[in-house]
């Protein structure tokens, strides 16, 4: 493999504290140097002049749907989607079809990422069997399969005795169970936030304590344990306010927020546009400046896009028979860039920090850094480049958004995989 020299780029690697103007060396899939110059000295070079230069983006929270939902999106289109956003690295939960409760669903998966070559696919196992909340899975198993967390993901492990056990066991490993915090009774039936619009449109809606509660029981099993919860998909103030007080006692805790719940509130669905049907839902613009504040004080780790393809026809159907979801591994950094940094709220990297370097430690993996001898899954950004979005012209097989024929700023140019091109 010949060496590769990233030239006259902006770095951005706040695992080392570079921001400025750097050379990269690629060298046998690794980082080989970074420095202000580089002498060629026969690399492949990649004039990177004007674009941020960047760890690859990770993403804790990608539903490829394969097995069992291929009509929705595959293995392969999943990466492809994943690499044109910038993600080198992306986490696939566990509510496939069957779903991936057992060593050979987990294999499976492991060998069609490597067979198809594009991004680095890594395996989050359920926590029970079928997801359905009653008996646990064998996490040894699971664990040493490859799988770098364990969730029910869609659904919440609501029985507060085998949350429990389950964070007992999980302990042993030294890995985060990744909790859907969702009151199955509090949000039985509701397909919105509940507030002023749901009560306009008419519509069920799911109150912020749905969530809330389920965070405060398990920060509570957390400090009874001395297990490790991670929080998808956080969309509440109440709930961000308890994580911060949860890692100001030194508990381990950790969450994400999604690009959708930074930028958009519950106004978003407008006249039941499904696009805008998520779980948990948008919320109130409240909620919205206190995960942005989260953000800024590191109460909140990580961005994950919880990206969730459905065919159009699902989508196309009235809002309360639709399927909660979006894509959103394409629109991610736009989105992030024009809802946090273009009006100073992140910096740049701020931003990285939580793109890439806080999930890759989440996940226990290696990424998310420039350093030398670390990956070299590198991105190149444009943060200047402004791009209308059109679901149309996603790689994804789902190819619903709430952000479509809005004009985002900060694009990615090129992600590399290994120090490879995966398109090319």
């Amino acid at each position: 493999m010949a060496k590769t020299l990233i030239k006259n780029g902006h770095v951005v690697d706040p695992a080392n504290k570079r921001d400025g103007r750097f050379d990269v060396l690629i060298d046998r899939g690794k980082i080989a140097d970074v420095q202000p110059s580089i002498a060629a000295n026969g690399a492949k070079a990649i004039d990177a002049a004007g674009l941020v230069v960047a760890p690859g983006f990770v993403d804790l929270h990608t539903h490829l749907r394969e097995p069992g939902r291929e009509d929705k999106e595959t293995v392969e289109t999943g990466c492809r989607a994943a690499l044109r956003g910038g993600f080198t690295t992306i986490c696939a939960m566990p509510n496939t079809t069957p779903a991936m409760d057992h060593r050979g669903i987990v294999d499976f998966l492991k060998r069609e990422a490597e067979r198809i070559g594009l991004a680095d696919v890594r395996p989050i196992g359920a926590i029970t069997k079928g997801r359905e909340g009653k008996e646990l899975t064998d996490f040894a198993e699971l664990f040493d399969a490859g799988c770098i967390a364990l969730s029910d993901d869609g659904s919440a492990v609501a029985d507060g005795f085998l949350m429990r056990r389950a964070l007992e066991y999980a302990k042993i490993f030294d890995r985060p169970l990744i909790q859907h915090a969702e009151d199955p009774l509090l949000s039985a039936g509701g397909v919105m936030h509940e507030g002023l619009v749901s009560t306009t449109l008419g519509l069920r809606g799911i109150p912020g304590a749905s969530e809330s509660v389920l965070v405060a029981r398990d920060i509570a099993l957390c400090e009874l344990t001395g297990g490790w919860v991670h929080f998808a998909h956080l969309s509440s103030a109440k709930s961000v306010e308890m994580i911060r007080q949860a890692k100001q006692r030194g508990l381990q805790v950790t969450c994400e927020a999604t690009p959708h719940h930074l930028a958009l509130t519950h106004e978003a669905v407008g006249e039941f546009d499904t696009s805008a049907k998520v779980n948990p839902p948008l919320r109130a613009e409240t909620d919205r400046q206190a995960l942005i504040e989260g953000l800024r004080d590191g109460t909140i780790d990580c961005i994950a896009t919880d990206h969730a393809p459905h065919t159009e026809w699902e989508k196309a159907a009235d809002f309360d028979a639709a399927p909660f979801g979006i894509s959103g591994l394409e629109t991610a950094l736009g989105v992030c860039v024009q809802a946090l940094v273009v009006p100073g709220l992140l910096s740049w990297s701020q931003l990285v920090e939580k793109l890439s370097m806080n999930p890759a430690r989440i996940a226990g993996l290696t990424g998310g850094t420039l350093s030398v001898g670390a990956p070299a899954d590198v991105v190149l950004l444009d943060p200047k480049r402004q791009w209308s979005v059109d679901p149309k012209q996603f790689i994804s097989k789902g190819r619903h958004s709430p952000f479509a024929g809005q004009t985002l700023t900060g694009a990615v140019v090129n992600a590399l995989v290994r120090g490879m091109d995966p398109a090319q």
